[in-house]
């Protein structure tokens, strides 16, 4: 079992129990999923660029990424319909406690004069988006196989019902806020 899982289990659930008074376990909000995406705008110009991101996001996730097409033709951007434009992972279960796991211990302590991430990213109904603006601070990922360096948005996805409690809910889990 996942470390993370296991502190979800044991510290997590009765902590927020008590400060937010729900009276059954099932009513605890708990994180479902995890999406990762990375917007490749220069994929329009150069094919490549779509394989450097989908084995970076190999790496980061541990499985294969789905590449993402455009929806509409833009002249000023030279964008067709059907064109490869992006790559997004969604992570569930084990791999996204493994995931949530090693971003928290592994790769945000790696990012230069990191002080907290921002509080600003929650939706209005719990779930919270942050970015990185580096993709190489995940250790998987080998520099010489990359042609560039990008960034990647970071999207947990809680069944809370307000910002309040999925706050609560990551920052029991130990993902660092700004003070």
């Amino acid at each position: 079992m996942s470390r993370v899982l296991e502190r979800y289990r044991k510290e997590v659930v009765p902590t927020l129990s008590k400060q937010f008074n729900y009276r059954n376990v099932m009513q605890v909000p708990r994180l479902t999923k995890i999406v990762l995406n990375t917007g490749v705008g220069e994929a329009t110009q150069d094919a490549k660029a779509i394989e450097h991101v989908v084995y970076a996001m190999t790496q980061i996730s541990g499985q294969k990424p789905v590449v993402t097409k455009s929806k509409k033709a833009i002249a000023s951007f030279k964008l067709r319909v059907g064109q490869p434009i992006g790559v997004m992972v969604t992570l569930r279960n084990r791999r996204m406690y493994d995931f949530f796991d090693r971003l928290v211990s592994v790769a945000l302590p790696r990012v230069k004069d990191f002080r907290g991430t921002p509080r600003k990213g929650f939706d209005g109904r719990g779930s919270y988006t942050m970015g990185i603006k580096e993709q190489i601070v995940f250790p998987e990922i080998e520099l010489d196989k990359l042609d560039k360096v990008r960034g990647l948005n970071v999207t947990f996805v809680t069944n809370a019902r307000s910002d309040d409690e999925g706050r609560a809910l990551l920052t029991a889990l130990g993902l660092p806020f700004r003070k």
